[in-house]
């Protein structure tokens, strides 16, 4: 739908003047006017953009005024019109931040263009800056995850919530909730076999037994259960929810084995259920049918749901994702989570790399895949009134993260498409909602 930009401007009151003055004042008037366009575009091509994150932030920075914006879908890489002004032109300046000033008939005429049945664009609008929580223990520093490292470089403000606020409903409270790369099993993310005599894995297993504990629960397992359900309950009445590496199947895991012991007696003090993968109810679950667990306690694996133990063998220099295409005018949604300046991502490795295609449920969009071998990278789904994503890897500028590895520095990776796919999912609860069915 086309929507024409607003132009501020102050109304001008003028008193009576000699007819010579007056009309000497009014063409200066409209000198000053015409200095000024009516709109900021704020360009999301390979060649325009010299820091395509940092634009993110700027778009954020606008709604945060109560000022709209309109997405440019498919246009320039999804480009951004901003209405113009004096102090946005600042900001994008002190953020390194490319624009281009537009006159009335210039964003009118791309506009225009965008609404043609021909063409395979959109113009959405922002209406307002998204509250924005994530997921992650106390203490955990910003370097510890793409999401929070990408929004601290893109300058977009967020809060930390943890079991704690989850448990007390404070969800409620954000449009958009970010999965810190957790195991919402209670199996300490399967680091058991590399790193069970190592201090920080000792101290993490008992912090996290006693806030469950503090919590009212015996175990972790029960606990990190109880928030994954309430995180479902978010979802379900209208929230975003978004989630990378191991918090994306280990999620669905622990939808699926609500009343499942899976945990074995190093994780929880007790065995395991007998046969608990027949036990699993796949219908609980938000993107994955049909997985099957990984018993050994031992493997840094949760279930068949990750391919990356079956993709070792993709060498680094070719190892590639491809991003799907779908119809703006009909699929706005798909279409905004994956704007880009490039439809071929490079890959990047975590504890879950990439979701095995044939244990995606069929009600879920696959975003990004990769075809060579049936791995589905960036997949989206409704879920009652809300929506998730799920990113599969850790760090799309760190290809094979390890713990104790140094922060990746995003100064260095200004224009990430692999980020640029995390900042697409903050800015969609800013669009202009349409009903739908639950």
């Amino acid at each position: 739908m086309m929507t024409q930009i607003t132009t501020y401007r102050s109304k001008q009151y003028v008193l009576p003047l000699p007819k010579i003055v007056a009309n000497f004042f009014l063409f200066f008037l409209l000198a000053s006017f015409s200095s000024y366009g009516s709109a900021i575009l704020i360009p999301m091509d390979a060649e325009g953009q010299e820091n395509h994150l940092k634009a993110y932030g700027i778009t954020y920075w606008v709604l945060s005024k109560q000022q709209k914006v309109q997405w440019l879908l498919n246009y320039r890489g999804g480009s951004f019109l901003l209405p113009d002004g004096e102090v946005i032109r600042k900001e994008c300046q002190i953020r390194g931040v490319s624009f281009e000033i537009l006159s009335d008939g210039e964003a009118q005429s791309i506009l225009d263009r965008i609404s043609s049945p021909s063409q395979n664009q959109e113009a959405v609008i922002l209406e307002k800056a998204p509250k924005i929580a994530v997921y992650t223990p106390t203490g955990n520093h910003p370097w510890d995850d793409a999401v929070t490292m990408v929004l601290t470089y893109a300058e977009i403000p967020y809060v930390t919530v943890y079991d704690e606020e989850v448990l007390d409903n404070k969800l409620v409270l954000y449009d958009w909730l970010h999965l810190h790369h957790e195991d919402f099993t209670g199996q300490f993310g399967k680091f058991y076999g590399a790193y069970r005599a190592a201090p920080w894995y000792i101290e993490a297993k008992k912090e996290a037994e006693a806030l469950a504990q503090k919590l009212g629960y015996n175990k972790v397992s029960e606990a990190k259960r109880a928030v994954a359900l309430n995180i479902r309950d978010y979802v379900i009445g209208g929230g975003f929810m978004f989630a990378m590496c191991s918090a994306t199947d280990s999620f669905d895991i622990a939808l699926a084995a609500e009343n499942v012991d899976i945990c074995e007696p190093m994780f929880d003090g007790d065995p395991s259920d007998a046969n608990y993968q027949g036990k699993l109810d796949y219908s609980s679950t938000f993107a994955f049918t049909n997985f099957v667990l990984e018993r050994n306690p031992l493997r840094y694996e949760f279930s068949s749901i990750d391919m990356t133990n079956k993709r070792r063998e993709i060498p680094r220099e070719s190892d590639y994702f491809s991003l799907m295409e779908f119809s703006a005018k009909w699929d706005p949604v798909p279409t905004m989570l994956t704007q880009n300046h490039t439809s071929l991502v490079k890959g990047f490795m975590g504890q879950t790399t990439s979701f095995f295609r044939a244990q995606v449920k069929p009600t879920v969009m696959v975003l990004g895949e990769s075809k060579l071998n049936g791995e589905a990278r960036y997949i989206h789904g409704i879920k009652g009134k809300g929506f998730f994503t799920f990113y599969g890897g850790h760090d799309p500028e760190d290809y094979q993260h390890r713990v104790g590895d140094p922060k990746t520095e995003l100064e260095l990776h200004p224009t990430s498409p692999g980020y640029r796919l995390i900042l697409n999912n903050v800015l969609f609860p800013a669009a202009r909602k349409k009903k739908q069915k639950t």
